[in-house]
């Protein structure tokens, strides 16, 4: 059942945003968008089959017969959630809300395609609705980057699976196991523990792989010697945890051990940097100046973080385009890496919440180099 309360917290934050713009109406039709504001867990999936009016007064959701049983027994009798399964369309729907409504200023979500779009404005010239449309530029996703209580309490309870998950795979890796059978074997061990989905399609990188960073798993069989790149998180809920941990199985050589202490110096320092009000950039360039300075800056050259949430990936970044501050509350990444091309990869990555004291990591796994014993 949805979180009522916090739900109810976000459709006003929404509805503070459009009071300031002085729009009378929003339409969104984006799914992660509609789960964080409808708290319908576990209803949404890759259709884009939903359509929401809201006005300073009410909020309208319109959907179609394969989920309209479900919105129902997710938002229990007493939503304020007006659930529409007409058949009609879409445009048609929101154009008859605009009517209904008197909505004379009906900001359209960005990411409605422009089919979408031209239907609306048909329909309410059709229904003689006059009304502007003006655009709504990312302002749900900002509204998105500060996190609730119920939203860090899924995502904690997220990490707790991806640990496990870690603990449980370094006690099954050995030489003679391709990538895809360690894949196998870590994401049923997070389904068989609690996970309902999976942040991504995980990545298992082992030697010459791992400096790829987003190599695929494939038959690659693991050897002595290989450093082993595992990047994956356990789905709670509709919300994702996201972990990167480098294992080296046997011991590792000086050079090896070398790289992975570097990019164990760069974590460490972003993480300790990490405060609301950074500016993204000034976090990533600590960690290209730790690893430049460890004469390996060639060899990283990816984000090093992201905010996760709904979406794995989410604001507020820690990049080299990200120049606004990150504001408390926010969920993000920190995963600095070196690669190096034929030989080998590390990346080591934490996700957690930015609270008033700084970074405070949900992940719970070692920041040491673990060697599998063979």
């Amino acid at each position: 059942m949805a979180d009522a309360a916090a739900c109810a917290g976000r459709v006003a934050r929404l509805r503070e945003l459009m009071a300031d713009r002085g729009y009378d109406a929003v339409i969104l039709r984006n799914n992660p968008d509609l789960r964080w504001l409808t708290g319908a867990e576990r209803t949404f999936d890759d259709e884009v089959a939903h359509t929401a009016f809201i006005t300073s007064e009410g909020q309208w959701l319109h959907t179609d017969s394969r989920y309209f049983n479900t919105f129902r027994e997710r938002l229990g009798a007493d939503t304020p959630w007006q659930i529409d399964g007409d058949m009609t369309t879409p445009a048609a729907w929101a154009a008859a809300r605009a009517a209904q409504t008197t909505s004379r200023v009906v900001a359209v979500e960005d990411t409605c395609d422009l089919a979408f779009f031209d239907a609306f404005l048909h329909e309410c010239n059709a229904a003689s609705v006059a009304c502007l449309t003006p655009r709504l530029h990312g302002d749900i996703c900002d509204l998105r980057m500060i996190k609730d209580a119920e939203e860090v309490e899924l995502m904690r309870h997220a990490q707790t699976i991806t640990d496990a998950a870690f603990d449980h795979i370094c006690g099954f890796i050995k030489p003679g196991l391709t990538e895809q059978q360690i894949r196998v074997e870590l994401e049923n061990f997070m389904f068989n523990n609690g996970a309902d989905a999976l942040s991504f399609g995980s990545i298992i990188a082992a030697g010459p792989n791992g400096a790829n960073p987003h190599a695929q798993p494939g038959q690659y069989v693991v050897k002595k010697g290989d450093m082993i790149v595992m990047d994956y998180g356990a789905g709670y809920h509709d919300y994702h945890s996201d972990m990167t941990r480098t294992v080296c199985v046997g011991e590792p050589t000086d050079e090896q051990r070398h790289v992975y202490d570097v990019v164990r110096e760069a974590h460490e320092a972003c993480a300790a940097a990490a405060k609301p009000g950074c500016i993204g950039t000034d976090i990533m360039a600590i960690a290209e100046k730790v690893i430049g300075d460890a004469g390996y800056g060639d060899y990283f050259k990816h984000g090093l973080g992201h905010g996760v949430g709904i979406q794995i990936h989410e604001n507020p970044s820690f990049n080299r385009r990200w120049i606004r501050p990150v504001p408390e509350g926010s969920v993000i990444t920190i995963e600095p890496g070196i690669y190096l091309p034929g030989n080998f990869g590390v990346r080591l990555e934490d996700f957690g919440l930015m609270t008033a004291d700084g970074f405070e990591p949900f992940t719970a796994s070692t920041h040491e180099l673990v060697c599998i014993p063979c």
